[in-house]
C-alpha cells in the first residue's frame, strides 16, 4: 500500500531502533563493542554509515533521521551532518576535484557563496555563476571540464525560482550532476527528485528541525554517491552528535503539520503586506504578483514561510533607516538569524551578510538596504499580522 508523507515522518527508519522505546533512546557514546567474528568487525568498520561501530561512522539514530527524508525526497540513501554547511561541502567534494568547474547561480545561501568563491578557487576549482532564471545562461556557461550544476530554490534570500525541470535535462543531456539545495522549500513543498535532480541538501537546521535547538544537515541521492560522500565525511569529520541527531528525529515528526500552517501564515501575511503603502515590493512565490509565480506552482505544492520585503524609502539610506525602525519597532518577529523555527523572525540581509560579500556580489544576488528577509512561524496569524501593522506605523 501507499505510504503517506504524514505517516513517513513517524514510522520509516524504524528497523534502526532495536530497543523495545517507542521513541528512539540517544545513543550517547562514540564507540560500540567489537563483534567476536573477525569478519563481522571488518565489514563494521569499512560498510558505509554501519551503527554499531565508531560515531564518525554511524549512529542508529542518525541512520532512522536518513532513511526518513530519504524517502521524503525519494532518493535511495542520506547522510546526515553536523551542519548545513558540512553537508552542501562534502556533497560537493564528493564530485568535484582540481580542474574541475562548477555552474551555479547568483543568489545562494552566503556560506556556499563564500564556499564557491573563496575555498574551492584555492583548491584550483572554478565556478561560474548565472542568473538562476536564465535556463540558457546555464547552458551557456557549461564547458568541457564542468562536473555539476548547484541551484538553491526560492533562493535565499531574494526567492527567485529556479526551473528544475530544465536543469535536471540539461544536467542529463551533458552527463553532469545536478544539486539542489532545498532547505526554503522543504521536502513537504517540493521534491526536487521529480524533475530529475540527482543530489538533494538541506541545512537541517531550519524546517527538518524546526525549533531553533539544533544545527544539522543532510545529503540525499543515489546509493553509490552517498558512499562516496560518506567515505568523504570520515576525513573531513563532520558527524552529527548524539543528542542533535535525537533532537532531528523528534522535530522532523511534525513536518508536514508545521510547514502547512507555516505556508497559510506566509501566504496571508504576504497578502496583507503587497498591499501596505509602506512596503514598497513584496517578493513571495505564492503571490501572483511574483515573476515565476506560475513556475513556482509547478514545481511546488506549497510556497513556504519565507518572504522578502522592500521598504520603501526616497534614498537607499532612508529606507535603511526605516527598515531598522520597523525591525525594532516589531514585538514578535525576533531579529535573528536562521529560518524554519516554529518562530517567527525577520533579519536584514545587507547588514547580515555585509562583510561577506561585495557591492557587486549583494547587488547581483538582490539584496537591498530596504530589504528584509521574514521567516513565518507557527503563531496565529493575527497577531502576525497585527505586528506588523503596528510596527509600520512607526515608520
Amino acid at each position: 500500500m501507499t505510504i503517506n508523507t504524514e505517516t513517513i515522518l513517524i514510522h520509516e527508519g524504524q528497523q534502526f531502533n532495536e530497543t523495545a522505546a517507542v521513541t528512539a533512546p540517544v545513543y550517547q557514546t562514540s564507540t560500540y563493542v567489537a563483534d567476536a567474528d573477525p569478519a563481522a568487525y571488518i565489514r563494521a568498520a569499512t560498510e558505509p554509515k554501519h551503527p554499531y561501530f565508531y560515531h564518525r561512522h554511524g549512529n542508529p539514530t542518525n541512520s532512522q533521521v536518513a532513511a526518513i527524508i530519504a524517502k521524503l525526497e525519494k532518493t535511495e540513501d542520506a547522510l546526515v551532518f553536523a551542519t548545513g554547511m558540512a553537508a552542501i561541502s562534502t556533497a560537493i567534494l564528493a564530485i568535484v576535484k582540481s580542474g574541475d568547474h562548477i555552474v551555479a547561480q547568483h543568489a545562494h545561501y552566503s556560506g556556499t557563496s563564500i564556499f564557491f568563491k573563496e575555498f574551492l578557487t584555492d583548491y584550483g576549482i572554478t565556478v561560474t555563476v548565472v542568473d538562476q532564471t536564465d535556463t540558457q545562461a546555464f547552458e551557456q556557461a557549461i564547458q568541457a571540464n564542468t562536473k555539476l550544476i548547484y541551484v538553491e530554490t526560492p533562493s535565499n534570500p531574494n526567492l527567485n525560482i529556479t526551473d528544475l525541470k530544465a536543469i535536471g535535462a540539461l544536467a542529463q543531456k551533458h552527463g553532469i550532476s545536478s544539486m539542489i539545495d532545498n532547505t526554503f522549500a522543504s521536502p513537504i513543498n517540493q521534491t526536487p527528485k521529480d524533475f530529475g535532480i540527482d543530489i538533494i541538501v538541506h541545512s537541517a537546521t531550519k524546517y527538518l528541525g524546526g525549533h531553533s535547538d539544533l544545527t544539522a544537515g543532510i545529503v540525499c541521492g543515489p546509493l553509490d554517491y552517498i558512499a562516496k560522500v560518506w567515505k568523504r565525511s570520515l576525513a573531513l569529520g563532520a558527524s552529527l552528535a548524539p543528542l542533535d541527531s535525537w533532537l532531528l528525529l523528534r522535530g522532523i515528526k511534525t513536518l508536514s503539520l508545521r510547514v502547512k500552517q507555516i505556508n497559510a501564515n506566509a501566504l496571508q501575511l504576504a497578502e496583507f503586506l503587497d498591499q501596505h503603502p509602506k512596503v514598497k515590493q513584496v517578493s513571495y512565490p505564492g503571490l501572483s504578483s511574483h515573476p515565476q509565480h506560475e513556475l513556482a506552482a509547478r514545481q511546488m505544492s506549497g510556497f513556504s514561510g519565507m518572504l522578502c520585503i522592500e521598504i520603501d524609502g526616497a534614498t537607499e539610506e532612508q529606507a535603511f533607516k526605516n527598515a531598522q525602525t520597523l525591525i525594532n519597532s516589531l514585538q514578535l518577529f525576533i531579529n535573528a538569524a536562521s529560518l524554519g523555527g516554529v518562530e517567527s523572525l525577520v533579519v536584514h540581509p545587507a547588514s547580515m551578510w555585509g562583510g561577506h560579500h561585495t557591492k557587486e556580489q549583494k547587488e547581483a544576488s538582490g539584496i537591498t538596504l530596504g530589504m528584509l528577509r521574514i521567516s513565518v512561524g507557527i503563531e496565529h496569524i493575527s497577531d502576525l499580522i497585527g505586528d506588523f501593522e503596528q510596527a509600520l506605523e512607526k515608520i
